[in-house]
Parts: C-alpha cells; structure tokens; sequence
C-alpha cells in the first residue's frame, strides 16, 4: 500500500538516496555535494524549512519525492517551484510520479501560489513526456543561470555590504 505524506526529519537518508539516483541518472553524480545531515537541518533545522517536500512511501521505504520550495516572481507574485520530483527506477510506472505531482497541485491551490515552476533536462524524454500530460509549458527561451560559491570571492565584500 502506497502512503503519501510530508517527509519528515528522519527521512533525510532516503531523500539523499534518491538524489544520489537521479544525479546518477543525469550523469552528474560527482556534482551532489548535500548530505543527510544538511537535508535535516535545512528541511527541520532552527533557522525554518528551506524546502517542504512530499513523498511517496510503502513500509516505510521511501519510493518517490517531491522537493519544492516558496518562491516569489515580480511579474506573478507567490509561486512555488518544484525542485525535484523523483521516483526511484525500479519504482517507476506505478503512477507514483503522478501521485505526488498531483499533490504538489492540491498543495499550490492550497497555498495560494500562481505558478507552479520547475526545470526539466532537454533530453529526459520520459519527464518531458510526463509533464506534457499535465499542458505544462515547457519553455526553451530561458536559460538557468548559476553561480557557485568559488566564484562568490570575485566580488569584495567588505566594500559592498
């Protein structure tokens, strides 16, 4: 039997398991840095939750996630953006996936939000396929921008705040 629920402080090891997988899967393993203690602190720590997540969970092995946090858009207001929804590979096809991104809706309705944003890997077929069922517009115009701590340094600091 297939239980939907909040994920809890304790489930942190499991979230890393399937971020572990699904960077394995996107052939960036080397590039997952988190781990179970950052996930509980960040997620159940004192500073508040930094995200929410839900997932999806037989006899208490956690078979699918979805990790999302508020967000705000100058242009819509509130919105929430699903970092990422993640079943396990020999999980998948059961309408897991289905489960816990409906229940993200439900949870965005809920909460007010606007819109509903995540990204998705031009190549990941199947997780295109997925959202498309949902009318989901999948921009190509944008482009993701990032910028990692070794580059924070180029700007002083001390001058600046």
């Amino acid at each position: 039997m297939i239980t939907l629920r909040e994920a809890k402080k304790e489930d942190a090891p499991q979230l890393l398991r399937l971020i572990r997988e699904l960077a394995e899967y996107e052939h960036a393993s080397d590039e997952v840095t988190n781990t179970a203690i950052l996930l509980a602190e960040d997620g159940w720590g004192k500073d508040g939750p930094q995200f929410f997540c839900f997932v999806a969970e037989e006899n208490g092995y956690i078979l699918g996630m979805a990790l999302f946090h508020n967000a705000y858009s100058t242009w819509k207001g509130r919105y929430i953006y699903l970092d990422d929804l993640i079943v396990e590979e020999k999980s998948r096809g059961k309408g897991l996936g289905k489960l816990l991104f409906e229940r993200l809706i439900i949870y965005c309705k809920k909460k007010g939000a606007n819109q509903l944003r995540w990204h998705v890997l031009n190549w990941n077929e199947p997780a295109l396929r997925f959202y498309k069922k949902y009318q989901a517009s999948l921009d190509p115009e944008w482009i993701t921008g990032k910028l990692h701590p070794p580059h924070f340094g180029i700007i002083d600091l001390k001058n600046k705040v």
